[in-house]
């Protein structure tokens, strides 16, 4: 029993808060995604990554959150279950911090060279607008 709770105690809590749909403005509609395992994605902002995101005029602050859903292939109206979710929080050094976050609110992996590779070529318009890789 000792060790169940030690292993519950080390794990990772997301970056976004559980109820985020409530607070968190859909900056890219519902679309597919090559570079997410041909995941149907839609891409939400927290209130503090909304006006960088949509203006691109201002760096976004530290503790601003961008969250990608990600959905199964065919739905294609974002309105099915999330498989996972795709994070990236700003850090007070200005870089960004990823997690990969499953179903259940599971982290997966943080960090994943995956996002760091794709992410570091496309920091500015119109590629993208600080690591975001999107015109929204």
């Amino acid at each position: 029993m000792l060790l169940v709770l030690l292993l519950c105690a080390c794990e990772p809590e997301p970056h976004f808060p559980a109820d985020y749909a409530k607070t968190f403005t859909e900056v890219r509609n519902c679309r597919s995604s090559a570079e997410h395992d041909s995941h149907v994605i839609r891409i939400l902002a927290s209130p503090a990554a909304l006006e960088p995101y949509t203006s691109r005029d201002a760096g976004f602050p530290p503790g601003a959150i961008v969250l990608k859903e990600e959905r199964y292939f065919g739905d294609v109206t974002c309105t099915g279950p999330v498989l996972q979710w795709t994070v990236m929080t700003r850090q007070p050094d200005a870089g960004w911090q990823w997690q990969s976050v499953a179903a259940g609110r599971h982290v997966q992996g943080t960090n994943e060279p995956r996002c760091l590779g794709c992410h570091a070529t496309c920091g500015r318009p119109p590629e993208g607008y600080e690591g975001t890789c999107a015109v929204p």
